[in-house]
């Protein structure tokens, strides 16, 4: 049993960090019906960031220096994904354009960013400085370290305060207004184009954060390393229903639990053939998802 709880455990982290990259594929779909392929990459730049930052960093362990990195990581990815959505997607979203315009702007973008990381970085993997020196904990047999429960208790503090920002303010209910009918919406005065900005920034915030927790759990980032947690992160979204932030957050965490307990009971080999086998499943059979609901749309 405790072996069964202690991967429990291990599949929260993972899961908190799926949940919170999952986040801004699942918002931007609400409010732009769009899947931005380039997401995961923003992921990617979010931890190159903080290995930037942190190489600078005297004291690196310090808390202020933990700190500037975290938020160094979540103001790049900010301004990466303001600057993805002006110059990438806005104009074709104000003339309309077909969806696959958009998709093949997104797949262009996520190339992009991918060789733009190799042409800087290289292709060789970067070590992360451990800003947060390992430390081993146990609980009633079940052991886990200070980085799980930082991953874990991050990203539960940061959908809250996601939480907060889309129920509770003025720029969440816009959001929200946006996502239900965004030509009512317009009509009604509110500036969808300054929504859909927030929209990125608030996405690529939390993966920029998804991104220095995972450089920190690994050790090692490289300019690819967005492309499957970019991808899972999806199919977590589409696990727990596109276009719904509580979908994706529960999406996330049920994703993360189910490879951990797969890796430790069959093989870490079918790790990554679950998850994409989830994803076929529930388009087949749930194709809105856990908490997504039923839409009839013409493509």
């Amino acid at each position: 049993m405790n072996i069964f709880i202690q991967q429990l455990v291990n599949g929260l982290a993972w899961g908190g960090i799926y949940a919170l990259i999952s986040i801004g594929y699942t918002m931007v779909y609400g409010v732009m019906q769009l899947i931005n392929f380039a997401h995961g990459d923003v992921f990617m730049a979010g931890a190159f960031a903080g290995l930037v930052v942190a190489n600078l960093l005297p004291n690196k362990t310090s808390f202020p220096s933990v700190v500037l990195v975290f938020l160094s990581a979540m103001l790049f990815s900010t301004f990466l994904g303001i600057l993805i959505e002006r110059f990438g997607y806005r104009s074709l979203w104000r003339k309309k354009a077909p969806r696959l315009s958009l998709l093949i702007v997104a797949v262009s973008i996520s190339l992009l960013l991918e060789n733009g990381g190799l042409f800087i970085f290289g292709a060789a993997p970067r070590s992360f400085p451990q800003i947060i020196p390992l430390k081993n904990y146990s609980v009633g047999g079940i052991l886990f370290t200070n980085l799980q429960l930082l991953i874990i208790l991050t990203s539960l503090f940061l959908m809250g305060i996601l939480h907060i920002i889309v129920m509770r303010t003025k720029m969440g209910r816009a959001m929200r207004a946006v996502a239900e009918d965004s030509e009512m919406s317009a009509l009604l005065g509110i500036p969808r184009e300054r929504i859909l900005s927030f929209t990125f920034a608030l996405g690529s915030s939390l993966a920029g954060i998804a991104g220095v927790m995972v450089a920190l759990y690994t050790p090692q980032i490289n300019p690819l390393m967005g492309l499957l947690p970019g991808l899972k992160a999806f199919v977590a979204a589409v696990l727990g229903g596109i276009g719904s932030i509580p979908g994706a957050m529960l999406g996330g965490f049920v994703l993360g639990e189910a490879e951990t307990l797969v890796s430790a009971y069959l093989s870490s080999s079918y790790r990554d053939l679950f998850a994409f086998l989830v994803l076929i499943l529930i388009l087949l059979f749930r194709p809105q998802g856990l908490l997504g609901k039923g839409v009839v749309e013409k493509i």
